[in-house]
């Protein structure tokens, strides 16, 4: 049986962090254990291939949520990365911190260090940033945060007519300060995706004192007691074994984190029972506190802007590819959204409450959620509230490991959601009869005009609206009853030589895209884990 220092449970947005940050001494020996392939799939490193990758059945889960209550019994597909890089391989690689606020909430649930002041420096270390402040931003971490190379005349219309209504734009939104409008941040490096294979595992595997296995599945976390000893997984067939002689360190993603701990007997013990799993440890918490944003989206035809539909057909797009592998800059280098903005929807906030996308181009139904841009020339606006207050849970339904667990989101439960939601469609209502923006529109088309009163917006909302890709908070840190790891050692609590660190440690969600917060869980959990 092989035996490591460190054992790793995945190789997306965490586990490549701490698979570089735990062998950087070369005193330990760290092995990481991914589900999926190599990332050598051609649309990976092109940044536009989100619409190729994201729901490619050769690189993610193929996950579905369970039909949602409030949002007419629906299933919405929820696709994470099952190749090496995880989901920051097949995501729209923007790069949103999110609020100082955010983390000071953190805070004051009782998850002392994890404080703005306390996870800037870690911001600060993982990135590599031309532009912004030195005080908030770094300048030689491996993360590269690249400014769009080729910004489009409708994401300056967009961010104008926001200005018309009272949001000024913002210098800087990842400096902890987000109100305003923007051209969103991508992590790119001279026009390719820099996804977290690219920035900390591939120098990571140069090292004598790492190795990665590939197309892994792990089955269990093994336990002596309250210790965990090291994780049994299948591959090609075959049942093995790794020993952990330090740690073992769960970085699936907040949703096969969860789903591991239970079939490992650790967690609710009525969701034990349910799947005849004995209960190794009672950990009430595992597997709730599910969040995620849900979005709502408008759209409208458009004129005189050459807007993506336009440049992805025909001889236009041949023209984009020879100029993208000539310069790196056009439709390639593209990411789904391309401006956006956070505003507050009500009086009396404190800080923004909704973040607004925008692409130059439309998507069939109006949706991002489909990979093929429409036919005609359009723009999309969408919105997510921040926040939600709505819960779900992720609950393993079989003791297979190769089953999918049941993923209940649980949107628009909360009535603040849908008020929040409300106030934000008839927002991008405004925003598309707003000069600049106003110019460039021949009409509405989705939902249309005829969607007016307050019950038919929230129609659409329940009818249309999806995931943002952000699930968090599954194996939240804290000190209450339902926190399932400390958030002084990222250890399991109640357990020795387990820990979690991923975005399932979320106790309350981020205002905004998640990959930077995932990111920076990981680098401070690599100085909070004992090397010594």
């Amino acid at each position: 049986m092989d035996e490591f220092d460190y054992v790793i449970v995945g190789a997306g947005a965490a586990g490549c962090v701490l698979a570089n940050r735990l062998s950087v001494s070369g005193k330990h020996s760290v092995v990481v254990i991914e589900a999926g392939g190599k990332d050598n799939h051609i649309w990976i490193k092109v940044p536009a291939g989100f619409n190729k990758t994201v729901y490619n059945d050769k690189l993610n889960w193929g996950y579905e949520t369970a039909p949602g209550p409030h949002i007419d019994g629906r299933k919405i597909k929820f696709p994470r990365g099952k190749v090496l890089g995880g989901s920051g391989s097949i995501n729209g690689h923007l790069y949103v911190r999110g609020q100082a606020a955010d983390y000071d909430t953190w805070a004051q649930l009782g998850c002392r260090g994890w404080s703005w002041t306390d996870v800037l420096p870690y911001f600060k270390r993982a990135e590599s940033r031309v532009g912004g402040s030195d005080e908030v931003r770094g300048r030689d971490g491996p993360l590269v945060i690249e400014d769009q190379r080729d910004p489009h005349v409708l994401s300056d219309a967009f961010m104008a007519a926001n200005e018309t209504l009272g949001l000024k734009r913002t210098p800087d939104y990842n400096s902890g300060d987000q109100e305003g409008t923007l051209l969103y941040q991508n992590m790119m490096k001279n026009g390719r995706r820099w996804s977290p294979v690219d920035a900390y595992l591939k120098s990571a595997m140069k090292r004598p004192n790492v190795r990665v296995i590939t197309h892994a599945l792990v089955e269990r976390v093994d336990l002596d007691g309250k210790r965990a000893t090291g994780i049994t997984y299948r591959q090609n067939g075959e049942t093995k074994q790794v020993r952990a002689r330090r740690d073992v360190i769960l970085a699936g993603g907040a949703i096969n984190t969860p789903q591991l701990l239970q079939l490992s007997g650790i967690g609710n013990t009525d969701d034990l029972a349910a799947i005849g799993v004995a209960v190794k440890h009672a950990l009430p918490g595992v597997g709730r506190n599910f969040r995620d944003h849900y979005a709502v989206r408008v759209s409208a035809l458009v004129k005189g802007a050459g807007s993506l539909n336009e440049r992805s057909r025909g001889l236009r797009l041949v023209g984009e590819v020879l100029r993208y592998a000539a310069t790196r800059k056009g439709l390639l280098t593209t990411a789904p959204s391309h401006a956006g903005g956070y505003l507050r929807t009500r009086p009396g906030l404190e800080t923004p409450d909704m973040q607004l996308y925008f692409a130059p181009a439309s998507y069939g139904g109006g949706r991002y959620g489909t990979t093929m841009l429409d036919t005609v020339p359009g723009m999309t606006l969408g919105a997510a509230q921040l926040r939600p207050e709505s819960t779900g849970h992720v609950k393993a339904l079989t003791a297979d490991p190769t089953a999918k667990p049941e993923i209940q989101p649980n949107y628009l439960a909360d009535q603040i959601d849908r008020d929040a939601l409300l106030a934000a469609m008839k927002y991008l209502r405004k925003l598309l009869a707003t000069p600049p923006l106003a110019d460039y529109v021949i009409r509405e088309n989705f939902p249309g005009p005829d969607v007016k009163t307050d019950e038919q917006w929230m129609a659409h909302a329940r009818a249309t609206g999806s995931t943002t890709y952000h699930p968090v908070g599954t194996a939240k840190i804290g000190t209450d009853p339902m926190a399932v790891v400390d958030p002084a050692s990222m250890r399991v609590i109640g357990l020795q030589g387990l820990r979690v660190a991923d975005a399932s440690c979320m106790p309350t969600m981020v205002s905004g895209n998640t990959y930077a917060a995932t990111n920076v869980i990981a680098e401070k959990a690599s100085d909070l884990i004992p090397q010594t």
